[in-house]
């Protein structure tokens, strides 16, 4: 049981909780998604940032929750304060600022601590020692929040039941498998997975060489000729579901075999592509599934 007040350091920052929450907010769906998970889901009245259907065993609770920004967008400083929260959570650093949510300086001046991943507290630098543990480590961190330690550990106990598989299926991958994360395009340029963060700590839980782990940020922008000069020899394709160009992996292995020389990689040729929901490349309630995912697709593709 939680001994209230309690005082955890986030992100940098000791940020106290009077009490239990009872006012919810979370700033982007995958926060919404940890919380339902942790059987919280009366207590949530607002989130924001949706970008994908919500799974079916959630999907029903998931949809009584208000939304406070319509499509994708980010919650403003006047609908989160209009909800009445007495918690607010994100897994964006962005999303706590002035021109959007607030910062969280000034939220917890009006009473209202916040959580921030640690995944992000630095938009989209790498983050030393990102890890499922890590992970973990937060959702302890929200169950003993809200007082529900109980939940928290058997969430944490599932999802390590389903590294431990990814991990059992790992074994069966020959040699050391160079893979490319393709997340998204922007302007016509790919954005992939680079160090510090959880596609850099799948490739190295399965023996996997990410080709972009020197790359200074987590989610370096690229170019196709930088693409083609690493020439992995396979490419995990994010399935976004929010709707901008280039998101599905269907356009994006359109983009691959049209350019002129990322069409001409022994990948892209032999479609030696492993598809993955957008989610699983996030630190979200799915990354623990792309440990399976990309191994069983290594071992498909020997």
């Amino acid at each position: 049981m939680t001994k209230y007040p309690v005082t955890l350091e986030n992100c940098g920052d000791k940020v106290s909780y009077d009490q239990a929450p009872k006012r919810a907010v979370t700033l982007d769906q995958a926060s919404a998604e940890v919380l339902i998970r942790l059987g919280l889901a009366d207590r949530m009245v607002g989130t924001g940032y949706e970008t994908d259907k919500p799974t079916k065993d959630i999907a029903e609770e998931y949809a009584k929750i208000p939304l406070l920004a319509e499509n994708g967008a980010v919650v403003s400083h006047e609908s989160l304060l209009n909800a009445q929260p007495d918690f607010v959570m994100s897994h964006f650093a962005s999303f706590f600022a002035a021109d959007k949510a607030g910062e969280r300086r000034e939220l917890d001046e009006h009473g209202v601590p916040t959580y921030l991943t640690e995944f992000d507290c630095t938009f989209h630098q790498a983050v030393d020692g990102a890890s499922f543990e890590m992970l973990f480590s937060e959702y302890a961190d929200l169950a003993k929040i809200f007082d529900v330690q109980g939940a928290g550990e058997k969430l944490i106990a599932e999802q390590r039941a389903v590294v431990e598989d990814g991990l059992a299926t790992a074994k069966k991958i020959t040699g050391t498998p160079s893979i490319m994360w393709f997340y998204s395009t922007y302007d016509g340029a790919p954005y992939v997975a680079g160090p510090g963060g959880l596609p850099q700590h799948v490739s190295e839980l399965i023996g996997a060489k990410n080709v972009f782990d020197d790359a200074e940020t987590k989610w370096p922008e690229t170019s196709w000729d930088e693409v083609a000069a690493r020439n992995p020899d396979v490419i995990v394709l994010a399935d976004l579901t929010r709707g901008k160009p280039g998101d599905s992996a269907k356009e994006k292995i359109e983009i691959l075999k049209k350019d002129p020389l990322t069409s001409k990689l022994d990948a892209v040729k032999n479609e030696r592509f492993i598809i993955v929901p957008g989610t699983y490349m996030d630190p979200s309630y799915g990354s623990v599934y792309a440990l399976p995912a990309v191994a069983e697709g290594l071992v498909d593709l020997q």
